[in-house]
């Protein structure tokens, strides 16, 4: 596989089929201010619509760099999954076994949480991540910063859900990159950067520190009150800890090398697609007929067949990932807006977004 990602890179990327540029130019012509998509396999295709900047009407670049909020939770969970192999984590290891005394009060108890309920958003725990909920918030508080046990904190201050059942959450894997650095002594990054990002040539991927983006990257909006677009490009994520940075070409690079061997031992990757949860009622409207493994969503291919990926949404920006089961065939696809702030319009953009990753992994001459 690694020579065919050096003749790959020699051959360069090719014009995007006809296909590939409709399903960009549809997710802008919905209201997505812009668009860029990548899809790999025998050829490297790249697409874009819109514009960066509503200010300036400059063009999106091909290749810039956007947060990718929850798509970093799958990078995560291979950190996880390569320190299981090594037998320095268990699966069942406890919240309690890596952070005593952490997870308690109000009912939580994290001698009843394992490191698979934490990957799989099964443990029980509330999210309480701060939001903006005006216009006005956003200005007011867009530079706060929230450390990891500022989050944990947060949601100490609720009791439980009564159910363990599938629940996406945040929480679960901020308490994931607590416990990478207990058991090495290093944040996750850098044990990130040492098995992930180094051995792949992962060069545009890293932590989102600053509320500036590295150049290039298109700005990024977010409909408030108002319904209008604000320029939100310029903030500090909640996830101060582990929130990521990345581009198409680094996050198909990193999906490929997921399902083609490159990052999990057999054992892991199969620990990590077939122990699978059905969706709670919204998110499973959102993606039908889609499930859960650890730190992964499978998902059903139009042509049949089923992929595997991760989407996010934060900043603005959203994400949406898909590789074919062995990893010859890869689609990303960024989003500078938010469609809108209705329950509709996120069905509206997922759908496109749905239908673009879709259609670049079913197309055979990739």
């Amino acid at each position: 596989m690694r020579i065919l990602a050096l003749v790959m890179a020699m051959i360069g990327t090719a014009a995007p089929t006809p296909q590939l540029a409709s399903d960009t130019a549809a997710i802008h012509a919905a209201g997505v201010t812009g668009v860029q998509a990548r899809a790999v396999g025998v050829r490297t295709e790249v697409a874009t619509a819109g514009v960066a900047s509503l200010h300036s009407k400059r063009p999106v670049p091909s290749n810039g760099y956007f947060r990718i909020a929850s798509t970093g939770k799958t990078f995560k969970a291979v950190v996880v999954l390569q320190l299981v192999a090594e037998g320095r984590l268990s699966l069942d290891d406890t919240v309690e076994r890596w952070l005593p005394g952490l997870i308690q009060g109000n009912g939580n108890n994290g001698r009843k949480i394992t490191i698979r309920q934490l990957l799989q958003h099964t443990h029980g725990l509330q999210d309480d991540f701060p939001d903006f909920a005006t216009e006005a918030d956003f200005y007011r508080h867009r530079f706060d910063r929230y450390t990891s046990a500022d989050l944990v904190a947060r949601t100490l201050r609720h009791e439980p859900r009564t159910d363990t059942g599938w629940r996406y959450s945040n929480i679960g894997y901020v308490l994931l990159g607590m416990i990478i650095k207990e058991a090495t002594g290093h944040d996750w990054y850098d044990e990130l950067r040492q098995r992930v990002i180094r051995p792949l040539g992962l060069h545009h991927t890293r932590p989102d520190l600053s509320p500036q983006l590295p150049t290039p990257h298109a700005q990024s909006y977010q409909p408030f009150e108002k319904n209008r677009l604000i320029d939100v490009t310029e903030q500090v994520i909640n996830d101060l800890d582990g929130s990521l940075v990345s581009t198409t070409a680094d996050l198909n690079e990193f999906f490929r090398a997921l399902f083609d061997g490159r990052l999990l031992k057999p054992a892991q990757l199969t620990e990590m697609t077939t122990n699978l949860s059905n969706l709670d009622p919204q998110v499973a409207e959102l993606m039908p007929d889609s499930k859960y493994g650890l730190g992964i969503f499978k998902r059903p291919l139009p042509c049949g067949g089923e992929y595997w990926g991760h989407g996010g949404g934060d900043g603005g920006f959203i994400t949406e990932t898909g590789v074919t089961t062995d990893g010859r065939r890869s689609a990303v696809v960024s989003m500078s807006s938010v469609l809108g702030r209705e329950w509709a319009d996120a069905l509206r953009q997922q759908k496109l977004a749905d239908q673009l990753i879709g259609n670049a992994l079913c197309d055979a001459r990739r």
